[in-house]
C-alpha cells in the first residue's frame, strides 16, 4: 500500500508540474484526480525516476507595440528596440535589445522582478536563439514555474518572458531551454 501511495503522490506531483502555469486550481485538481486512476499502471515508471517528456511552451507572436495583458494589472509589449512593461501603478519600464548591453550572438536570459507580500511579477528577455522552447523559474524550495513567451513576427533571435509567483525570499533561478529541452542559458538564484 505504501508503495502505491508514494507512486500516486509522485504522479500527482508530476502532473501538477506539467500543468500549464495558467491552469486553474479546478483544472489542476481534475488532472491530479485523473492521474490517480492510472497511478498503478505507471507507478513503476514514475517510481523508477523516469524523466517526463519535455513540453516546450508555445510562443505568442505579437505586433510591435501590441499590449499584452500579463495578468494582475501588468502589461508587456515589444518593439524592435526592446521590451516594455508596466505594472498596476502605471509606471513604464524598458529593457533594450539594441544598446549593446546584451550579446545576442549567443543564448542568454535576463530577469527583472517586482512584487510585495501578495506575489511577484517576473519578466525578462530571452535572446541569442531562434529555437527558444521554455523559460522556467525555480524557487528556493525547488518548485518550477514555466513562463509565458512572447515574440515579434518572423521569430527574431529574442523575445520576452513573464510569469507570476507567490511572494518569496530572494530571486529564483531562471533557465532558458531550446525546443528539445536542452539548457541554453541560466541565471542562478540569489538572496537579496
Amino acid at each position: 500500500m505504501k508503495k502505491y501511495l508514494t507512486a500516486v503522490v509522485a504522479v500527482a506531483a508530476a502532473a501538477t508540474l506539467a500543468a500549464p502555469a495558467t491552469a486553474t486550481a479546478e483544472t489542476t485538481a481534475t488532472t491530479t484526480v485523473a492521474t490517480r486512476t492510472t497511478a498503478t499502471a505507471t507507478a513503476t515508471t514514475v517510481a523508477a525516476g523516469a524523466k517526463t517528456a519535455f513540453a516546450p511552451t508555445p510562443i505568442r507572436t505579437v505586433r510591435p507595440g501590441e499590449r499584452v495583458d500579463a495578468g494582475k494589472g501588468w502589461t508587456v509589449w515589444l518593439t524592435r528596440q526592446g521590451k516594455y512593461w508596466s505594472g498596476p501603478d502605471g509606471f513604464e519600464n524598458f529593457r533594450s535589445v539594441v544598446d549593446g548591453n546584451i550579446d545576442r550572438s549567443r543564448p542568454g536570459v535576463s530577469h527583472q522582478s517586482e512584487g510585495d507580500q501578495n506575489g511577484v511579477f517576473h519578466s525578462g528577455l530571452y535572446y541569442g536563439t531562434r529555437n527558444a522552447g521554455r523559460v522556467e523559474l525555480t524557487d528556493a524550495d525547488g518548485r518550477k514555474t514555466a513562463a509565458t513567451l512572447v515574440a515579434l513576427p518572423g521569430r527574431s533571435d529574442w523575445g520576452v518572458w513573464y510569469v507570476h509567483t507567490g511572494p518569496s525570499e530572494g530571486s529564483p533561478a531562471v533557465a532558458l531551454y531550446d525546443r528539445s529541452g536542452k539548457l541554453l542559458a541560466d541565471l542562478p538564484a540569489w538572496d537579496f
